[in-house]
């Protein structure tokens, strides 16, 4: 169950006067998104292919020209919007690591098979990512997001190996 499209960035205030926008890129990496060309707009529900003019980076944050999009009015418009890219638009995986879309809806098992429950999230923690671990009876547990306690992970087969029940405890 793997992930096609990601949200990479929120479109924020216009920027100057020749309608380019704020972006603020939700994986905090900005070089992917400053390779695109082409992107989609998500906002209120309806989806837009915009053309990129030009874009440049404007610490922690860039900024893009889309066409057709010339003053501030026009790019206040799109404040809110969603940029949504492919895989191959997405920020780069380092070894190890995996796109939270990707792990969201993915059921995760005992050493024995049993389906424990599904990842809802994954939550930003003082000491590190936890997930957010829906069980079947509804209840919600943390449990961090390490390899000992998350020793096998396969997105192909939205599987994840859960090292011990008692963590769930």
């Amino acid at each position: 169950m793997v992930t096609e499209r990601f949200v990479a960035g929120l479109v924020g205030a216009p920027f100057g006067i020749k309608g380019f926008v704020r972006i603020r890129s939700l994986s905090g990496e900005i070089d992917h998104l400053l390779k695109l060309t082409r992107i989609v707009l998500r906002q209120d529900g309806t989806e837009k292919t915009m053309e990129i003019e030009k874009s440049a980076p404007a610490l922690p944050s860039l900024v893009m020209k889309f066409a057709g999009i010339d003053s501030p009015e026009a790019a206040g418009v799109l404040r809110g919007a969603e940029l949504l890219v492919g895989r191959e638009g997405a920020a780069p995986l380092a070894g190890g690591e995996y796109y939270v879309e990707d792990l969201r809806g993915m059921e995760v098992v005992s050493g024995a098979g049993e389906v424990l429950g599904r990842i809802d999230g994954i939550v930003e923690g003082g000491g590190g990512d936890l997930v957010e671990l829906r069980l079947p009876g509804g209840e919600t547990r943390l449990v961090p997001f390490r390899k000992e306690f998350f020793p096998s992970i396969d997105p192909e087969k939205g599987r994840a190996l859960l090292a011990a029940r008692w963590i769930l405890e």
